[in-house]
């Protein structure tokens, strides 16, 4: 009996570089495609987090209206659980209410928004 050994091609000796190198450039164009759509749409103006906008974040409106912003620093315990939950069904509540597959679920009375005219 005679074993035949057969000789892989370039391809089948490097398939799984070929992987790894394809896996990573396709996430960089995501990365570079997703960047620029940051950037382009205004969505890079409007993030207080990054740290060139350090100085104006107090500026910030933290509470809109009828809007109550849950706090981000603090213990954890039952009376902040609670809180949160009630602050969460108050705005849930506000979801549940627009009907999303009739009318115009995007105009500025079920979106929560005022139009101010001057």
């Amino acid at each position: 009996m005679v074993l035949k050994i057969e000789e892989l091609s370039p391809y089948s000796k490097h398939r799984f570089l070929i992987l790894i190198i394809s896996s990573i450039l396709i996430s960089f164009v995501l990365v570079v495609i997703s960047m620029a759509l940051y950037n382009s749409s205004g969505a890079a103006q409007l993030d207080l987090s990054r740290p060139g906008y350090v100085s104006i974040r107090s500026q910030a409106v933290t509470n809109d209206n009828d809007f109550e912003n849950y706090a981000s620093t603090g213990a954890i315990n039952q009376k902040a659980i609670s809180e949160f939950k009630l602050l969460y069904s108050k705005q849930a509540a506000k979801t549940k209410a627009v009907d999303a597959f009739g009318g115009d679920p995007l105009n500025f009375s079920s979106l929560g928004l005022e139009l101010k005219t001057e």
